[in-house]
């Protein structure tokens, strides 16, 4: 579920080696895999009484505030230049704006299991993206497997042998959709913002507060001020906020500077399995055979679209 640009160091120059963690990244991984693997929960629970641009804007604010009290500790400046900015401005729509939005949306209709699952098609969208964006992301045998496994897996997910019945399409098309527009949004930055030289977290604290001003604009068009303030689902959404979001993004930083973005990125596989257990646990919420068995049929393919080849060994001479 990263929301940000693309932890691989393409819109930044890369960071000093990191201090000693006084945790071990281990634990931190678990950490992260569970908050991330409950936002799906707190958006459930934050859409029940607000509306979904409400719920992504109080995200925005909550953990835009986290990273900039981030950025004050380290006395870090927001980055500088229009063009910066201007992608900036694009990317914070795609990784940040469109996608919370929309898992927002799709969890009115469909269960936060399904949101966290249609979540982890991402690797495979971005496999799929890859191949036509990247010409450089040569194909293999193993990835390509793995594309059409994921995807197998997603037909599980939804029951295509029963002609999708009792799902609503629209819902789970805007999940879909939300896991779609991540990969589009990694690799506009790869793109454009690559060798900035402005670090990662100037340039995240530049980017979801950008996506909070474009929340700020479209919220009140689209929905009206809440008549009451009912606490539970208020304090999902600050915790969706300043952990799912605020949180998750420095994790995710000191996990990539110390273990690197292979293993970071591990975490995906993860997160469609906590967001399951604790719609199941916590939510009532059902679960056919199917759903389980297609998660892992999906994060099977994920994996593998993730496999590099071997780079050739040159004969010495």
């Amino acid at each position: 579920m990263s929301t940000v640009t693309t932890p691989s160091g393409c819109a930044a120059t890369a960071s000093p080696a990191p201090p000693r963690r006084l945790l071990d990244w281990r634990i931190r991984f678990a950490a992260l895999s569970l908050i991330w693997g409950f936002s799906f929960l707190l958006i459930k629970v934050g859409t029940e009484t607000y509306a979904p641009f409400q719920v992504t804007l109080g995200r925005l604010v909550f953990g835009t505030a986290v990273l900039a009290a981030a950025m004050a500790v380290r006395r870090e400046r927001l980055p500088r230049g229009v063009r910066v900015w201007g992608h900036l401005t694009v990317a914070a729509f795609l990784l940040n704006a469109l996608p919370f939005s929309l898992f927002a949306y799709a969890e009115l209709t469909i269960p936060s299991t399904l949101a966290g699952i249609c979540n982890a098609t991402s690797p495979l969208w971005g496999m799929a993206l890859s191949l036509v964006a990247l010409s450089e992301d040569r194909p293999t045998r193993v990835r390509v497997a793995g594309l059409g496994l994921g995807f197998l897996g997603v037909l599980t997910v939804l029951g295509a042998w029963q002609g999708f019945h009792g799902l609503d399409a629209t819902g789970t098309a805007l999940a879909l959709l939300a896991s779609l527009s991540y990969p589009v949004g990694w690799i506009y930055v790869r793109r454009t913002l690559a060798g900035t030289g402005h670090s990662h977290l100037s340039m995240t604290g530049a980017q979801l507060l950008l996506a909070t001003v474009q929340l700020a604009v479209v919220t009140p068009l689209f929905t009206a001020v809440p008549t009451r303030l009912s606490v539970v689902p208020l304090l999902a959404i600050a915790a969706l906020g300043a952990l799912g979001t605020g949180l998750a993004v420095l994790l995710q930083y000191g996990l990539v500077a110390e273990v690197g973005p292979t293993t970071a990125q591990m975490v995906t596989y993860f997160i469609p399995v906590i967001a399951t257990a604790a719609g199941v646990a916590l939510l009532g919420e059902t679960l056919t055979w199917s759903t389980p068995v297609g998660a892992v049929i999906v994060l099977t393919g994920a994996a593998l679209t993730q496999v590099r080849p071997k780079p050739l060994k040159v004969p010495q001479t």
